[in-house]
């Protein structure tokens, strides 16, 4: 007779290689820590790889020569090409996930640490980065699914708390170090060699220590750990094959894809903030970029620590959609005040971290309890089919994105000026004070006249000055003092100096439309929820757990009986 409790009898320990991670019995609590932990931290660093550069993304501009609309499409072709690398995560079903994510670390530590920062022209920075981005699309379906693997349905909120804290804490990283380095270290590539160096030492411990569970334990639905022994005998005889055909077509659900495409839009404002925070801080309310850093630490902190509480709390009260639908209102109360500060110059640094918190907290509070929902609705229609289920979200979720991207510098085309032309003039601005008043305070055709000797011309400029606040003598120096003025400067001056002016003054209305359009993303959330698996009511889910434990005791008594028997 063979032991069914202690392991799972018959089924060999396949031999251990670089190649082969699988484990043929469920670990015990320890070992399955160790995974999990090895797993949060490779989502950490491959999401902090992937963000870096939204911390430096001015110096980025600046250095290569991109237009704000150009730099934007290097952010659409990475998700563009990220999305359809989720889809071939999807495989992740047949082929096992570990792999992927080891072999995604090296990649995206050699870009990080050497590509990314040796890239001499804007088209190799574009190639690299959607290389990056191809990696990060693959990770966004198997470390997930490792998470819901090694965690049975009851702690899976938190679980994927700590595997939501990945981007998280790689975006609280990327601020973190740029906060604190940018004043001493003001080249981008020092960001990205930082980043480098982390994801191989991260590479490194995965390659040693991270592990997957067999097919034949990773196929079916684990409630609790109690399941544990009764997965075990079921793995036995268990042809993975026969589980993971026709994938696709069985995620082709309402209640897969209207999920996934509601946390998307819901998730546009956190996809804008770790793209573009910096950028919108310094063109709307003049934040330098160390500043605008360690406003966004407020956001990522207060979310993680969302992420964790709200991950115990549904696990503990054992429902997941009551504590979404909390979360999301929060999060529509924040993002509703954070639009209205748009067109309000003098709002306080501390207000904006108030309201950061507050959104923080709800988004991630909202976040977490859908990750835990969706995992668990496609564990009920195939539990073969993790993979395949978050790579129908991963994708759609990248599509999403792409499309956002694609269309922001049209919403907001006065950040474009801005990022464009703004800080040349303000540069000539900043360096001919004097000039600059006297060709915004003179007209065009008397200073022109001026200065070919014409005394009446002159006699009206000195005018115009003395009008404008000058005394007579201190209009004369001013005016003698445009003739030492650069003929390029006073160019590009009269060309764009009243562009970026209007841009200035419509900046703030466009980025308040374009919050405006998240918040009504974040309204699409809870409805679609209502589609995903789960109960409202605490008590009616201890009363489903309570019978999922007893139909396990039955089931597991017959198969003793049988094999008792055989």
């Amino acid at each position: 007779m063979s032991t069914i409790a202690g392991g799972s009898a018959g089924v060999a320990e396949p031999r251990r290689s670089i190649w082969n991670r699988q484990l043929a019995h469920y670990p015990d609590t320890a070992h399955r820590t160790l995974y999990l932990g090895i797993t949060v931290a490779a989502t950490v660093v491959l999401y902090y790889e992937l963000y870096v550069q939204g911390s430096v993304a001015t110096k980025i501009i600046q250095d290569f020569g991109f237009t704000f609309t150009q730099f934007v499409f290097v952010l659409v072709i990475g998700n563009l090409v990220g999305a359809f690398a989720s889809l071939g995560a999807g495989l992740a079903d047949r082929w096992g996930r570990a792999n992927l994510v080891v072999g995604g670390l090296l990649l995206t530590g050699l870009l990080t640490l050497f590509a990314l920062p040796n890239a001499s022209s804007k088209a190799e920075y574009t190639v690299f980065f959607a290389l990056v981005s191809i990696v990060e699309g693959m990770a966004l379906v198997a470390t997930p699914a490792l998470i819901r693997d090694f965690s049975p349905q009851i702690g899976r909120a938190s679980a994927m708390a700590f595997w939501t804290m990945g981007p998280v804490l790689g975006s609280l990283l990327v601020t973190e170090v740029s906060s604190h380095t940018l004043d001493t270290h003001t080249d981008w590539q020092f960001q990205f060699r930082v980043a480098g160096i982390v994801g191989l030492v991260v590479f490194a411990i995965a390659a040693i220590g991270l592990r997957e569970l067999s097919p034949r334990l990773r196929d079916q639905l684990m409630v609790s750990m109690q399941d544990r022994a009764l997965i075990e005998a079921r793995a036995q005889g268990i042809a993975p094959e026969k589980l993971t055909q026709n994938l696709w077509r069985q995620m082709a659900r309402a209640d897969i894809v209207l999920p996934a495409l509601a946390v998307s839009v819901f998730l546009l404002l956190y996809y804008i903030f770790v793209a573009f925070l910096v950028v919108y801080f310094s063109t709307v309310f003049g934040y330098t970029e160390a500043k605008a850093n360690n406003l966004a630490n407020w956001y990522w902190i207060a979310n993680a620590l969302g992420l964790l509480v709200a991950g115990f709390t549904s696990d503990r009260l054992r429902v997941r959609k009551p504590i979404l639908a909390a979360g999301t209102v929060l999060s529509l109360i924040a993002a509703a005040i954070f639009a209205s500060s748009a067109t309000r110059p003098n709002t306080s640094y501390h207000t904006f971290a108030w309201v950061f918190v507050l959104g923080a907290v709800g988004g991630g509070t909202a976040y977490v309890c859908w990750m835990a929902a969706f995992t668990e609705t496609v564990e009920k229609v195939n539990p073969a089919a993790t993979a395949t289920g978050l790579a129908v979200w991963g994708w759609i979720l990248r599509i999403v994105v792409t499309v956002s991207f694609a269309l922001l510098p049209v919403v907001v085309p006065a950040t474009t000026t801005l990022v464009d032309k703004g800080a040349k003039v303000q540069e000539i601005v900043a360096q001919y004070p004097t000039q600059v008043t006297v060709l915004n305070t003179v007209d065009p055709a008397t200073l022109t006249a001026a200065g070919t000797g014409d005394r009446a011309a002159g006699a009206k400029a000195v005018g115009e000055l003395v009008r404008a606040g000058m005394t007579p003598v201190q209009a004369v120096a001013a005016l003698q003092s445009v003739a030492r003025m650069p003929r390029a400067d006073i160019a590009f001056l009269a060309a764009n100096g009243a562009r970026v002016q209007k841009a200035q003054a419509d900046n703030p209305g466009q980025w308040q439309t374009w919050w405006w359009i998240c918040f009504a993303g974040q309204l699409c959330l809870v409805p679609a929820a209502l589609l995903m698996t789960g109960r409202w009511s605490p008590r009616k889910a201890r009363e489903d757990e309570a019978e999922h434990a007893a139909l396990v005791e039955r089931e597991l008594a017959a198969l003793q009986t049988a094999r008792a028997a055989s």
